[in-house]
């Protein structure tokens, strides 16, 4: 009998022979005729094929828009070498820098129309620095525009002179009260 090493091919560890199998007693001989044998006939073995029948139930259906690869059993076939990337979509919303024109204007109705498409806008009033008067008019201004949009307007500093105006759904937390890096740091 065999051990288990020698059925899978692999030398004993313990070094112990394999005990040889009994042989089946050999049929007896025939006498051998000087005659050549009558001629063989060899026709070749088909070879077997692999088909691959399908009924339609157990087929799956391709995805839709697939463009990639199937295998041979009709699957859609996901080669995770190949990296495709999809095609970086534009941003909706933006952070937008306003400050004043050479005129000193503070043009509030194209602000309005960026606040309502979502967009968060700074409004710097730092270049009126001898313009009291004109600073004040351009907050009353802002204050006016954001109560048309339905939005607050926030200080960003403590002199009232940088602005934000967040767009339409942005969220701003008035709990906290920290601008700035300070409070990261």
């Amino acid at each position: 009998m065999v051990n288990l090493w020698h059925f899978f091919g692999l030398p004993d560890p313990e070094g112990n022979a394999p005990q040889s199998r009994r042989q089946a007693p050999a049929p007896a001989e025939q006498p051998v005729s000087l005659e050549t044998p009558p001629p063989v006939s060899v026709e070749p073995k088909p070879r077997p094929t692999r088909s691959v029948t399908h009924n339609a139930a157990e087929l799956r259906p391709v995805p839709l828009g697939w463009t990639g690869p199937l295998t041979p059993d009709g699957e859609p076939f996901h080669d995770l070498g190949v990296v495709k990337s999809r095609p970086s979509a534009l941003p909706t919303q933006a952070l937008r820098y306003v400050a004043p024109d050479e005129m000193k204007r503070i043009h509030t109705q194209s602000i309005l129309k960026r606040v309502i498409e979502g967009d968060t806008v700074i409004v710097d009033l730092r270049p009126l620095v001898h313009m009291d008067s004109h600073q004040m008019a351009c907050r009353r201004e802002l204050k006016h525009m954001g109560d048309q949009a339905g939005v607050e307007i926030f200080a960003l500093d403590t002199e009232d002179k940088l602005l934000m105006i967040p767009g339409l759904d942005i969220v701003v937390d008035m709990q906290k009260r920290e601008l700035g890096l300070t409070p990261l740091l």
